[in-house]
């Protein structure tokens, strides 16, 4: 298969997203080790996956905001493989409200730990793993901004701690990237606006529109998995920093 003994971590894979790409990444072929903040919702990604690919899914708990946790994950990934071909950094913790003051303490710094924190300490703790692939790639979910810093769907619900949070993870993966190119590892992030989160069980998944997207339709889970393939598979010389989508 495409992806055939390709590790691949997804943080954030209990829903949406995360699951959607723990979904593709197994149907490639690859053996995905996920994560969510409880081991019963990523086994719940796990047990929904149909046929042969949900044996090449691995399910974890892991809360980002608590670094134990992380260095914990790192460890168990470590007992089943000697490397980690491809680290997504897909986790994130959402504060809604537009009221700085209404968020309590704890909230805000959990939002912060767990988004900048959380993938900070994954990529330290996965380093090892990554420089024991002859392919190493390490892919951020950021949220995009505008030239106020605002998400052109979601900023309206987002609470300023979050996009504090998601600010922080740009500048981290930007230095990254710079810093970790000459040994090999490539970072790459994507900015995309809102987009639709279809399953990858539906007909959206399966490229129901080979022309594209109707002019009313948001970005699909689907382009934005196709993204990180289409990067993942470029030659090593090869280095794509980012994607960033325009909304439509």
């Amino acid at each position: 298969m495409k992806f055939e003994n390709l590790r691949v971590v997804v943080t954030g894979a209990s829903r949406y997203f995360g699951r959607a790409l723990a979904v593709g990444f197994a149907h490639l072929g690859a053996e995905v080790y996920v994560s969510a903040r409880t081991v019963e919702a990523a086994e719940r990604t796990r047990t929904e996956v149909m046929g042969s690919a949900r044996d090449r899914i691995h399910a974890f708990g892991c809360d980002l905001s608590r670094p134990a946790e992380i260095r914990e994950f790192a460890a168990r990934v470590g007992e089943r493989t000697d490397r980690v071909d491809l680290l997504v950094n897909n986790g994130a913790r959402w504060l809604d409200g537009m009221d700085l003051e209404a968020a309590s303490d704890d909230q805000i710094v959990e939002t912060i730990e767990s988004t900048a924190g959380g993938t900070v300490l994954m990529v330290k703790h996965f380093l090892p793993l990554l420089r024991g692939s002859l392919r190493p790639d390490i892919v951020n979910m950021v949220a995009v901004r505008d030239a106020e810093g605002a998400s052109a769907a979601t900023a309206g619900a987002a609470h300023e701690a979050f996009w504090a949070a998601k600010s922080a993870q740009a500048g981290f993966a930007d230095i990254l990237s710079r810093r970790l190119r000459p040994s090999g590892v490539r970072v790459f992030s994507l900015f995309p606006p809102d987009f639709s989160t279809s399953d990858p069980r539906h007909a959206e998944w399966d490229g129901a529109n080979p022309d594209g997207i109707a002019p009313d339709e948001k970005l699909t889970t689907q382009a934005l998995f196709e993204c990180i393939v289409y990067a993942v598979e470029q030659p090593r010389d090869c280095f794509i920093r980012s994607f960033h989508f325009e909304p439509r």
